[in-house]
């Protein structure tokens, strides 16, 4: 069994994506961003957009039953890799104690050009994909 959550953007039609995905003892959460709701929020502040984005992973794992403390992979591409160390402190701000295997790499460009940071999760937790989504979640 598949279940998959919707974070209700305007790119996952256009694009055929779902924000997030749990198969099996896994959960796949689609690149997210520095949106809130269709809103992009925090340009220029590296480690805000960073924060954000995290949050966002966040409520998507919280929407199939799952959390940070269950991230076991973690990916960020960044625009601009001399600020590593402000994106670097919002992930060991959400991370520190998980410590999850991550991998940071520069980009040339993100769907929006203010955005500096875009960051994917993988998280596991035994027999996920077979779980009843939670009261809340928005599966398409």
């Amino acid at each position: 069994m598949t279940r998959r959550i919707s974070s209700g953007t305007a790119w996952e039609p256009v694009v055929g994506y779902s924000r997030a995905v749990a198969a099996g003892d896994f959960v796949f959460v689609s690149g997210c961003t520095s949106v809130t709701g269709a809103e992009f929020v925090h340009p220029g502040d590296a480690h805000a957009q960073a924060a954000q984005a995290i949050a966002n992973a966040s409520a998507a794992l919280t929407g199939l039953g799952a959390s940070l403390a269950d991230v076991v992979r973690t990916r960020m591409y960044v625009t601009d890799i001399s600020r590593w160390k402000e994106i670097g402190r919002a992930h060991a701000e959400a991370f520190g104690e998980v410590r999850p295997a991550t991998s940071m790499v520069q980009v040339a460009a993100l769907i929006d050009p203010r955005m500096l940071v875009e960051v994917e999760v993988v998280a596991y937790r035994p027999g996920i994909g077979d779980s009843p989504a939670p009261a809340s979640s928005q599966n398409p």
